[in-house]
């Protein structure tokens, strides 16, 4: 037991003496709620759903990304205008470095990317993968798209880890849609 808490002493004395680094759920949930009033208009409604991923699709996910889900949950918001769906969104975490990076991607309801965005970015490095312009190259893949670092998603110097980790969070998001579409 003492030598757990010492291994993780480190990482809990700097989440107390980092200000900013610990955000509430509640910052969090006000974010994503900016995020999409800005995208489809103050007129929207959602719904916000703790999503429990099943054991089979999440495995068969994980093994195809190669990258494991950070819970067993996520988050999903489904929009809609006049009670009628008009997209979904996403939340989720996955690690950089050391820190979990809290993103939303948010989908039209064939399961195309209409934005990604880094919701909270905790690590003192990479933070570049936040920009407008990095997640831009995001908007219209879908399941069938390409998602490789170097060819199709643009890598960022002194951020591998980072783009490494947003992008394959970001196509699990995208293949685990297509997986639970029916269910929504």
């Amino acid at each position: 037991m003492i030598s757990n808490t010492l291994r993780y002493l480190p990482i809990i004395l700097s989440l107390h003496f980092c200000a900013g680094v610990i955000t509430s759920a509640q910052e969090i949930k006000e974010e994503v709620e900016k995020i999409i009033g800005n995208t489809f208009g103050e007129e929207v409604s959602y719904m916000i759903q703790k999503y429990s991923l099943s054991p089979e699709i999440k495995k068969k996910i994980e093994i195809e990304v190669k990258q494991r889900f950070f819970d067993a949950y996520i988050y999903i918001y489904t929009v809609s205008l006049d009670d009628t769906t008009i997209a979904y969104g996403f939340l989720d975490n996955v690690y950089g470095k050391t820190m979990p990076i809290t993103f939303l991607v948010l989908l039209t309801t064939e399961g195309n990317i209409i934005s990604s965005d880094i919701i909270k970015y905790r690590e003192p490095y990479g933070g570049e993968v936040s920009n407008e312009s990095w997640n831009d190259q995001f908007t219209g893949k879908n399941s069938k798209s390409d998602f490789t670092v170097g060819k199709t998603i643009s890598s960022i110097s002194g951020a591998t880890i980072s783009v490494n980790s947003v992008t394959k969070g970001i196509r699990k998001l995208i293949l685990l849609y297509q997986s639970i579409k029916d269910e929504l």
